[in-house]
């Protein structure tokens, strides 16, 4: 079987074990004769998996029961852009957002056609190249909200700023479950599948129980948290393949040792790629030049010479490397590296960058 090195910033490269597993249930799941694309959700087989995805999300993540609640919806981060301040953003009420990057940008978007919103920080000024930083949080905030990573741009904050007293919302599509967080600060954490938890089409969501119980009630039943958590994220039909999945990321992750060893490899995995490129600053540019800022799952850089850019990808796909090229929006290169990235695939890029750069 033909693996490659697969750098693509989503849909992303899943463990391998997950991958046999998951090709077994396309055949049948749990003995029922049935594969796991064919078999009801109402059935006991399926509860079993789902409700088990649930569990194990919280407590891979630290958290307890009593006090959150793992809610399954669809349609992605940009989706939770419009459903979060339908929930939670009353009238007469601020909601506090943090502009890191063109998902923060795109959440803040969304959020001004439904309630009024304060920009309590912006890396506007610098494109996006550092982090946001001396935050103005608005007094009494409905929630202050922010990206974690930022996938086009290649930054990432592994630390959950003070928020004034207002429930913070996190989005973590692009690093969930990479490294150890006190997931207890926030009220609300959720992510796209699509990147370090499984394939596009299930979106994770996981709520205090208190924050959930100030949402509004006068939407559309099918946004309302609670209405899903009700109905134990089975309101309409749940996308049971990609949760299934889910769910065998989970267990891949505590196989590892959790998410502390999980976040001591991507560590050292991207550290790799990142000295190869210090290494030669005069050949490569790196888009994020404070270390503290470098995103540990989305590496992006360029070459100085425009004009050798393509000449990098041949050689790039003749060793194997697929997905290397960066963002429409802001050209270069990305590596993006997530959990299931093996660390020799991030030696053999950074092997090549040397290489690339004596040629």
């Amino acid at each position: 079987m033909k693996r490659i090195y697969n750098f693509s910033a989503g849909p992303a490269i899943l463990p391998l074990p997950v991958l046999e597993e998951a090709s077994k249930a396309v055949i049948e799941i749990a003995g029922s004769g049935m594969s796991l694309l064919e078999v009801s959700h109402r059935s006991k087989v399926y509860e079993a998996i789902h409700q088990e995805a649930r569990a194990n999300c919280l407590k891979v993540m630290g958290l307890k029961p009593e006090d959150y609640t793992v809610v399954f919806m669809g349609g992605g981060a940009s989706q939770q852009f419009a459903t979060i301040p339908m929930n939670f953003l009353r009238p007469g009420a601020t909601a506090d957002y943090v502009d890191g990057g063109e998902w923060g940008n795109k959440a803040i978007k969304e959020a001004k056609g439904l309630g009024a919103i304060n920009i309590a920080a912006s890396s506007a000024a610098t494109k996006h190249a550092t982090l946001p930083r001396d935050f103005k949080w608005t007094p009494g905030a409905a929630y202050a909200h922010l990206t974690t990573n930022n996938t086009i741009e290649g930054t990432q904050m592994r630390f959950m700023p003070e928020t004034g007293g207002a429930p913070l919302i996190l989005d973590v599509s692009s690093d969930f479950l990479s490294h150890r967080m006190d997931f207890s600060k926030a009220s609300m954490i959720y992510a796209g599948a699509q990147k370090n938890a499984g394939p596009a089409g299930v979106t994770i969501c996981v709520v205090k129980k208190s924050f959930m119980a100030t949402a509004k009630t006068d939407i559309p039943a099918i946004f309302q948290y609670a209405v899903h958590d009700k109905a134990d994220s089975m309101y309409n039909t749940p996308p049971v393949f990609p949760i299934y999945v889910f769910g065998l990321v989970l267990k891949w992750i505590e196989a590892q040792g959790g998410l502390d060893e999980v976040g001591k490899r991507n560590q050292r995995k991207a550290q790799l790629i990142y000295d190869a490129l210090d290494a030669h600053a005069d050949f490569y540019d790196a888009a994020v030049t404070n270390k503290e800022d470098r995103s540990q799952m989305n590496i992006t850089w360029r070459v100085r010479d425009v004009a050798k850019e393509e000449a990098f990808l041949k050689g790039a796909k003749d060793r194997q490397m697929d997905g290397l090229k960066g963002h429409r929006n802001v050209g270069g290169f990305r590596a993006s590296v997530y959990n299931a990235f093996p660390e020799e695939g991030c030696a053999a890029l950074a092997q090549y960058l040397k290489e690339f750069a004596k040629q």
